[in-house]
């Protein structure tokens, strides 16, 4: 049984429009100006990262809590799935494998984004970045982590499994092989034919 671990922002679900929506909200309130255009360009690290972009270091954790109060009703209803999500979701399940998602976002606002979108996954891990996801997936027995985001190549080296990027947020395919990314899709329309390829040879064996 191949399980599969899979980032969320700019992997499964689009949360630009979303996340801008709450980062102008954010610097109406706070009378800072914020580029929510850029802001969403470069989503993946966590939250406290980018507010230190545009705030002094005291005041971001405040910050971040306004943040996270708007989320749930800013962003949250204008997420959408990225092409090929359901799909590769189903992909996983269809095989018998279980599937997780391991965010850098909070537990709540992965777990109402996972269920706002309609994605049938096994278990949600939140608040991880990098090789910090490493355990989650580790515990979870991910055979593969799929992600937009060198750091989710980092990610998936430290949870030992297949680091399977694609090509749909900051880094082109070019950038995610030269990170080391033992496999590289445009984007998730691509993941299912893979996967059974992948897959495949081992259940022979």
């Amino acid at each position: 049984m191949h399980s599969v671990g899979f980032d969320l922002d700019m992997t499964l679900a689009d949360t630009r429009a979303g996340i801008a929506a709450v980062y102008d909200e954010l610097s109406l309130r706070l009378g800072v100006a914020i580029d929510s255009a850029s802001v969403v360009a470069r989503l993946g690290p966590p939250l406290e990262w980018e507010l230190a972009n545009w705030l002094p270091a005291e005041e971001v954790p405040g910050a971040a809590a306004v943040f996270r109060s708007l989320y749930p009703s800013l962003a949250v209803p204008a997420t959408t799935l990225m092409p090929g999500a359901r799909e590769a979701v189903e992909a996983v399940r269809r095989a018998g494998g279980r599937v997780i998602v391991v965010t850098g976002k909070n537990l709540r606002d992965a777990r109402s984004t996972v269920e706002f979108l309609g994605l049938g996954v096994d278990e949600v891990a939140g608040s991880v970045f990098g090789a910090d996801k490493g355990p989650a997936l580790a515990t979870f027995g991910a055979a593969a982590y799929v992600g937009d985001h060198v750091a989710d190549i980092e990610a998936a080296r430290a949870g030992d499994a297949v680091s399977v990027a694609v090509a749909t947020g900051l880094y082109p395919v070019g950038e995610l092989r030269d990170h080391g990314a033992d496999v590289v899709l445009g984007d998730l329309t691509e993941f299912a034919g893979w996967f059974d390829g992948w897959r495949t040879p081992a259940a022979l064996v």
